[in-house]
Protein backbone atom coordinates (compact mmCIF):
# COMPACT_ATOMS: atom_id res chain seq x y z
CA UNK A 1 0.00 0.00 0.00
CA UNK A 2 1.94 3.47 -1.29
CA UNK A 3 2.52 5.38 2.03
CA UNK A 4 -0.17 8.19 1.48
CA UNK A 5 -2.98 5.47 1.93
CA UNK A 6 -1.21 4.34 5.06
CA UNK A 7 -3.10 7.30 6.98
CA UNK A 8 -6.64 5.64 5.22
CA UNK A 9 -5.59 2.80 6.70
CA UNK A 10 -5.46 4.00 10.24
CA UNK A 11 -8.85 6.13 9.53
CA UNK A 12 -10.62 2.92 9.24
CA UNK A 13 -9.99 1.68 12.74
CA UNK A 14 -11.03 4.29 14.67
CA UNK A 15 -11.28 1.62 17.72
CA UNK A 16 -9.52 -0.97 18.54
CA UNK A 17 -10.63 -4.52 18.43
CA UNK A 18 -10.68 -4.88 22.16
CA UNK A 19 -12.00 -1.95 22.71
CA UNK A 20 -14.84 -2.81 20.43
CA UNK A 21 -15.61 -5.67 21.76
CA UNK A 22 -16.07 -9.32 20.08
CA UNK A 23 -17.94 -8.80 17.30
CA UNK A 24 -15.31 -6.58 15.85
CA UNK A 25 -14.12 -9.32 13.23
CA UNK A 26 -17.37 -10.40 12.46
CA UNK A 27 -18.90 -6.49 12.12
CA UNK A 28 -15.50 -5.61 10.10
CA UNK A 29 -16.23 -8.36 7.48
CA UNK A 30 -19.62 -7.09 7.06
CA UNK A 31 -18.41 -3.59 6.47
CA UNK A 32 -16.25 -4.98 4.37
CA UNK A 33 -18.59 -6.62 2.01
CA UNK A 34 -21.30 -4.07 2.65
CA UNK A 35 -18.42 -1.31 0.89
CA UNK A 36 -17.77 -4.00 -1.99
CA UNK A 37 -21.11 -3.69 -2.76
CA UNK A 38 -21.51 -0.47 -2.88
CA UNK A 39 -18.65 -0.07 -4.84
CA UNK A 40 -20.06 -2.59 -7.16
CA UNK A 41 -23.43 -0.72 -7.96
CA UNK A 42 -21.52 2.81 -8.36
CA UNK A 43 -19.90 0.83 -11.56
CA UNK A 44 -23.17 -0.33 -12.11
CA UNK A 45 -24.45 3.45 -12.20
CA UNK A 46 -21.50 4.52 -14.44
CA UNK A 47 -22.52 1.54 -17.14
CA UNK A 48 -26.19 2.92 -16.90
CA UNK A 49 -25.12 6.33 -17.70
CA UNK A 50 -22.64 5.33 -20.59
CA UNK A 51 -25.68 3.44 -22.10
CA UNK A 52 -28.09 6.68 -21.91
CA UNK A 53 -25.31 8.87 -23.76
CA UNK A 54 -24.31 6.10 -26.32
CA UNK A 55 -28.20 5.99 -26.96
CA UNK A 56 -28.71 10.02 -26.80
CA UNK A 57 -25.90 10.52 -29.48
CA UNK A 58 -26.79 7.36 -31.56
CA UNK A 59 -30.48 8.87 -31.57
CA UNK A 60 -29.08 12.72 -32.58
CA UNK A 61 -26.98 10.96 -35.30
CA UNK A 62 -29.61 8.77 -36.76
CA UNK A 63 -32.61 12.03 -36.40
CA UNK A 64 -29.85 13.61 -38.60
CA UNK A 65 -29.32 11.66 -41.09
CA UNK A 66 -33.48 10.98 -41.46
CA UNK A 67 -33.80 14.77 -41.73
CA UNK A 68 -31.52 14.82 -44.56
CA UNK A 69 -32.51 12.04 -46.57
CA UNK A 70 -36.22 13.36 -46.22
CA UNK A 71 -35.51 16.60 -47.10
CA UNK A 72 -36.66 17.82 -43.56
CA UNK A 73 -33.47 20.25 -43.45
CA UNK A 74 -34.04 23.82 -44.30
CA UNK A 75 -32.16 26.06 -42.65
CA UNK A 76 -28.78 25.12 -41.05
CA UNK A 77 -30.06 25.64 -37.61
CA UNK A 78 -31.97 22.45 -37.86
CA UNK A 79 -28.41 21.10 -38.00
CA UNK A 80 -26.27 23.40 -36.17
CA UNK A 81 -28.66 23.14 -33.09
CA UNK A 82 -28.75 19.49 -32.14
CA UNK A 83 -25.49 18.99 -33.60
CA UNK A 84 -24.16 21.69 -30.75
CA UNK A 85 -26.37 19.85 -27.83
CA UNK A 86 -24.79 16.67 -28.87
CA UNK A 87 -21.49 18.22 -28.63
CA UNK A 88 -22.06 20.09 -25.32
CA UNK A 89 -24.05 16.37 -24.30
CA UNK A 90 -20.34 14.64 -24.93
CA UNK A 91 -18.54 17.34 -22.99
CA UNK A 92 -20.90 16.46 -19.91
CA UNK A 93 -20.20 12.67 -20.95
CA UNK A 94 -16.85 12.82 -20.82
CA UNK A 95 -16.57 14.73 -17.34
CA UNK A 96 -18.59 12.07 -15.78
CA UNK A 97 -16.88 9.50 -17.11
CA UNK A 98 -13.78 11.31 -15.29
CA UNK A 99 -15.75 11.61 -11.92
CA UNK A 100 -16.74 7.86 -11.66
CA UNK A 101 -13.24 7.28 -12.11
CA UNK A 102 -11.64 9.20 -9.53
CA UNK A 103 -14.72 8.43 -7.50
CA UNK A 104 -14.22 4.07 -8.25
CA UNK A 105 -10.22 4.91 -7.37
CA UNK A 106 -11.08 6.44 -3.57
CA UNK A 107 -13.33 3.33 -3.36
CA UNK A 108 -10.82 1.04 -4.39
CA UNK A 109 -8.30 2.62 -1.88
CA UNK A 110 -10.79 2.17 0.67
CA UNK A 111 -11.51 -1.41 0.29
CA UNK A 112 -7.52 -2.15 0.03
CA UNK A 113 -6.38 -0.51 2.84
CA UNK A 114 -9.93 -2.56 4.75
CA UNK A 115 -8.55 -5.36 3.07
CA UNK A 116 -4.99 -5.29 5.15
CA UNK A 117 -7.44 -6.20 8.54
CA UNK A 118 -8.88 -9.34 7.09
CA UNK A 119 -6.95 -12.76 6.22
CA UNK A 120 -7.42 -12.56 2.73
CA UNK A 121 -6.94 -9.50 0.27
CA UNK A 122 -7.92 -10.37 -3.44
CA UNK A 123 -8.21 -6.55 -4.65
CA UNK A 124 -4.66 -5.71 -3.61
CA UNK A 125 -3.68 -8.98 -5.21
CA UNK A 126 -5.59 -8.05 -8.67
CA UNK A 127 -4.41 -4.83 -8.23
CA UNK A 128 -0.34 -6.38 -7.89
CA UNK A 129 -0.96 -8.84 -10.83
CA UNK A 130 -2.38 -5.86 -13.37
CA UNK A 131 0.47 -3.96 -12.51
CA UNK A 132 2.68 -6.53 -12.87
CA UNK A 133 1.93 -6.70 -16.24
CA UNK A 134 4.68 -5.85 -19.00
CA UNK A 135 2.45 -5.32 -21.67
CA UNK A 136 -1.03 -3.21 -22.87
CA UNK A 137 -1.87 -6.09 -24.67
CA UNK A 138 -2.54 -7.76 -20.99
CA UNK A 139 -4.35 -5.40 -19.38
CA UNK A 140 -5.88 -1.78 -20.33
CA UNK A 141 -7.91 0.30 -18.11
CA UNK A 142 -11.46 0.28 -18.88
CA UNK A 143 -11.51 4.29 -18.86
CA UNK A 144 -9.02 4.87 -20.73
CA UNK A 145 -11.53 3.70 -23.87
CA UNK A 146 -14.31 5.64 -21.85
CA UNK A 147 -12.87 8.39 -21.79
CA UNK A 148 -12.56 8.12 -25.53
CA UNK A 149 -15.75 7.67 -27.12
CA UNK A 150 -17.56 11.19 -26.26
CA UNK A 151 -15.09 12.45 -28.24
CA UNK A 152 -15.47 9.66 -30.73
CA UNK A 153 -18.84 11.07 -31.04
CA UNK A 154 -18.10 14.89 -30.82
CA UNK A 155 -15.75 14.11 -34.38
CA UNK A 156 -19.01 12.09 -35.99
CA UNK A 157 -21.46 15.33 -35.14
CA UNK A 158 -18.66 17.91 -35.89
CA UNK A 159 -18.04 16.01 -39.08
CA UNK A 160 -21.88 14.85 -40.01
CA UNK A 161 -22.92 18.39 -39.39
CA UNK A 162 -19.82 19.49 -41.38
CA UNK A 163 -21.10 17.37 -44.25
CA UNK A 164 -24.57 17.96 -44.44
CA UNK A 165 -23.89 21.87 -44.15
CA UNK A 166 -22.24 21.16 -47.75
CA UNK A 167 -25.04 18.76 -48.99
CA UNK A 168 -27.75 21.14 -48.45
CA UNK A 169 -26.44 24.56 -48.58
Amino acid sequence: MPSDDRGLASALRPVTAEAYGGDYTDHALRQYQLYVEMTDRVSNRRMLANSFFVGMNTAVVGALAFALKAGLIVSRTLVVAPASAAILMCIAWWMMVLSYRQLNAGKFRVILAMEQRLPLAPYTAEWQALDASRSRREYLQTTRIELLVPWLFAGIHVALSIAILVRAF
